[in-house]
């Protein structure tokens, strides 16, 4: 892999599109770059993320995502390839599982916030979901592994528990919504 990587600027994407790694040219607004961009910038959050003060069991889990995210990107980088597995899904699910035994149940909705590391987990459930959403769209045009999609979906219940977590580890409770507080 050393020498894969050491052309950076190839101007091959100079007249709008670019290529996949099976070689084959695509427009760069087409939804499956769309959809690579978005697992990108979801990656990027989650490094954002691990600058910030966060318990261990969090840091060892947000790294793991970030690999399985590269898992993803190389999925939609390569059509037909399938490259997230059950066993990622299952583990999700149990860090959900795990994070959420350790907090107070929610009886209100919350606001993103509290701690600077919550809100930034509240970004990065957003750019999931937004990221879920265009994978849907791009398994509408073309058939993808649905895998993929359950993976962001589990992924973005994680982030929220995550926040809720971060604030907790922060000393800080949630920021609960007040209905109508501005009436």
């Amino acid at each position: 892999m050393s020498d894969r990587l050491t052309m950076i600027t190839t101007r091959g994407g100079d007249g709008g599109e670019t290529s996949l790694g099976d070689g084959t040219r695509v427009p760069k607004h087409s939804l499956r770059i769309a959809a690579l961009g978005e697992v990108d910038e979801l990656n990027s959050q989650l490094g954002v993320v691990l600058t910030e003060a966060l318990p261990a069991g969090v840091v060892d889990c947000l790294e793991r995502v970030q690999h399985d995210l590269f898992d993803l990107g190389g999925e939609l980088c390569i059509p037909g390839r399938e490259a997230i597995s059950d066993a990622q899904l299952g583990r999700l699910e149990t860090a959900v599982e795990t994070f959420n035994a350790a907090l107070p149940s929610l009886a209100e909705f919350i606001l993103p916030g509290g701690s600077r590391a919550a809100a930034q987990l509240h970004v990065a459930r957003c750019v999931c979901r937004r990221a879920e959403r265009t994978l849907v769209a791009l398994d509408k045009e073309e058939v993808l592994a649905a895998t993929g999609i359950k993976y962001l979906n589990r992924l973005s219940d994680l982030l929220f528990v995550l926040s809720r977590t971060a604030n907790r580890h922060a000393g800080r409770g949630d920021v609960l919504w007040q209905p109508g507080l501005n009436r």
